[in-house]
């Protein structure tokens, strides 16, 4: 059958073939046209050799890739899929081959390749594994862990809470559910936001596939086959967040050299005994420097990533599809073929990493609201900080079978996630603060009935509620300030706690926040983490100190006690700090949007922005650091199960890779006030692009 290839207004990709292998090749070949650019980044960033085009500066990530062994695990996994699921495997081909057929005309699209110096290659039959996997690895942020191993060195155990919510590293997510009992059709609506570092080309690619056997609209994740995360197939939606599991494990190792001629290493296991573990050394060239030896270790409990031999610390660490040979890519086909939200579940019974929170709604009425993924069973320590390799009691014992579903629609006929504790409590160490759950909750139940183009309002919502334990603080400060700090204060304490883009009180709230964030860094009792540990820049986010505690900065002030630091003390200094040189200017004057490009070369005057971390409208800043917002919604949806036509999508920046094309910023506009556009699956309401048998 021909494959034809139809654009709407916004330049989004319809694609229609005879057959799902068919689709999967024009996904392919489409994507690569659009994005070629954006996916050759992500392959070489996967394997190890980005640093080849991008510079020095890239070797950090090089080398944890190569260290993680992520190509490998990546080729493991593809192997393992084709013996136990080689439909999907031939269907990844497929996608593949699309790829290959497009990288030369995206490749001439795209001025980055030119301005690099790289040409495209050719990608191998695991290489959407290896995105996948290289996207997703730090999402658990297993980081976190080494944060919290050097809390507790310098300040004890009893500390760890204070610093205990989703840190400057973390990906997250709104997503909230209506029933049908809630809405003006009686049909559910799915709605909601991902939160991620804002990419250019983004990292959500808008897409319609049908073939035969399924008709799907989504946002799918550029070098992936299929729509895998929020997507309508006409009779069922779904939708998820980041569930804040903990599923990756940190292993301080032992090893020594056996002494013999070929620097064979061994590392000490549980039982006591030394056995040797695989080693050898790969190159990652630079561009415009020598090349970097990397040393690459693998323990019984998986890669060493810190360290090595000789080091004074040596650390590894594991990670569910190294060990199980499994990315979840088995759940891929039956999503896009599911019709009911029992399909949804059974699908995502095969969903491995990352562990997600899934919401579901069909046009029969059943919702759907589970925990997705697999999470190995072990001991407490393991999930909360790094243990000893050689202590028996650390080893992984299988996987949690059932993941929780939760049922509490059912009361109201609403269901909230927002990287609250929740259903994955089980699972999970560091959560976000409850207050976007808490206030998409509030905002729900403001209204009777719900429908499609009410939901915008609640995806821009700017009310900060974690400003109060700030402005608590401001409040009690009623004497010995000056003329300026007092008109300050009152000005503080009569703003709305909302982070418009355009307000006053929200520019002048971040700025004292930010000098209270470095008041206390300041102090002699927290300063001790200042410095961070020895450990790879690529773990230097989980690790920084001013903006931990920018994000913890609530804990902190309402802690009953915070190592004798006089924190009325330090709140009346940055008001008056602020004070002395405050010239009244918008939140949206510095807090703008900054998106990440690998090159880093194409400037434009990005705009400002509403919003704020604790935000449903989550536009984050560094407190302390910076009012730029590198992360934010990286793509916006309402699926409406009553008509699929009249569901909405927006993403920050546009359909198109390339820099400069029609289509390349035009959703920004749209994205920047909260509008959304129409989702079109109506084939004569689209432009034919060309076909190809």
């Amino acid at each position: 059958m021909t494959v034809e290839i139809y654009r709407d207004a916004w330049g989004i990709p319809h694609l229609r073939a005879g057959s799902a292998l068919e689709l999967a090749r024009a996904q392919g070949r489409v994507t690569a046209v659009d994005r070629a650019w954006q996916l050759e980044v992500e392959r070489h960033r996967f394997q190890g050799t980005s640093a080849a085009f991008l510079g020095a500066e890239a070797v950090g990530w090089d080398r944890f890739a190569r260290q993680a062994r992520l190509d490998d695990t990546a080729r493991r996994c593809f192997a393992a899929l084709e013996r136990r699921d080689p439909e999907t495997a031939a269907w990844v081909l497929s996608y593949v081959e699309g790829v290959n057929e497009g990288l030369a005309e995206g490749g001439r699209r795209a001025v980055e390749f030119a301005e690099s110096g790289l040409a495209p290659g050719r990608w191998d039959p695991w290489t959407p594994l290896g995105v996948w996997l290289g996207t997703h690895i730090l999402f658990a942020g297993f980081p976190a862990k080494l944060w919290r191993e050097e809390v507790v060195r310098r300040l004890g155990a009893e500390a760890v809470g204070l610093f205990a919510t989703d840190g400057p590293g973390t990906s997250g997510s709104n997503g909230w559910l209506v029933s049908g009992a809630r809405t003006v059709t009686g049909h559910a609506l799915i709605a909601g936001d991902p939160h991620r570092f804002i990419e250019d080309p983004g990292v959500y690619q808008q897409i319609h596939l049908s073939c035969p056997e399924f008709d799907v609209i989504g946002l799918g994740v550029p070098g992936v086959p299929g729509i895998a995360h929020f997507a309508h197939t006409g009779h069922v939606a779904w939708a998820i967040t980041n569930a804040m599991a903990d599923y990756q494990d940190l292993f301080r190792e032992r090893l020594r050299r056996t002494g013999s001629s070929s620097g064979e290493v061994e590392a000490l296991d549980p039982d006591g005994e030394w056995r040797p573990v695989t080693r050898h050394v790969e190159s990652v060239e630079v561009a415009g420097s020598e090349p970097v030896e990397v040393e690459v270790i693998e323990t019984g409990r998986g890669p060493v990533i810190i360290g090595g031999t000789g080091a004074p610390e040596s650390i590894s660490l594991r990670y569910p599809p190294r060990v199980s040979e499994d990315l979840g890519f088995s759940a891929l086909l039956p999503l896009l073929r599911a019709r009911r939200v029992a399909d949804v579940d059974r699908a995502f019974d095969l969903w491995a990493e990352p562990v997600n929170v899934v919401q579901a709604a069909d046009t029969e009425g059943g919702l759907l609201h589970r925990v997705a993924g697999r999470v190995p069973v072990r001991g407490t320590d393991n999930r909360t900080r790094v243990v000893n390799a050689w202590e028996p009691g650390r080893e992984w014992r299988g996987w949690h079978d059932r993941m929780p579903h939760d049922h509490s629609h059912r009361d109201d006929g609403v269901a909230v996630m927002a990287n609250q504790r929740g259903p994955a409590t089980p699972f999970g160490v560091e959560f976000a603060a409850p207050h976007r759950a808490d206030r998409i909750a509030e905002l729900l139940g403001g209204r009777a009935k719900w429908a499609v183009g009410d939901m915008a309002a609640v995806h821009t919502d700017t009310h900060l509620a974690s400003a109060a334990a700030l402005l608590d603080q401001v409040d009690a400060l009623r004497e010995g300030l000056s003329p300026r700090a007092v008109e300050l204060r009152d000005q503080l304490l009569g703003w709305d706690r909302h982070m418009d883009a355009d307000s006053h009180g929200a520019a002048a709230f971040a700025a004292v926040r930010g000098a209270v964030v470095r008041g206390l860094a300041a102090q002699p009792a927290l300063a001790v983490l200042a410095e961070p540990p020895a450990h790879p820049e690529v773990f230097l986010p989980w690790l920084a100190l001013v903006p931990r505690i920018g994000f913890a900065l609530e804990n902190l002030l309402r802690a009953e006690e915070l190592y004798g630091i006089d924190r009325a003390a330090i709140v009346r200094t940055a008001l008056e700090e602020v004070a002395a040189d405050w010239t009244p200017r918008a939140w949206g004057e510095t807090h703008r949007l900054v998106p990440w490009r690998a090159l880093g070369r194409t400037s434009y005057d990005e705009p400002g922005l509403s919003g704020d971390h604790d935000c449903v409208l989550c536009t984050s800043a560094v407190p302390g650091i910076t009012d730029l917002s590198a992360r934010g919604p990286a793509a916006r949806y309402v699926w409406d199960l009553a008509d699929r036509e009249r569901s909405l999508w927006i993403v920050p920046l546009g359909a198109d890779g390339v820099a400069g094309a029609v289509h390349h910023r035009d959703q920004l506009p749209l994205w920047l006030k909260g509008d959304l556009a129409p989702v079109t699956t109506d084939w004569n309401a689209l432009t034919r692009e060309n076909h190809a048998d």
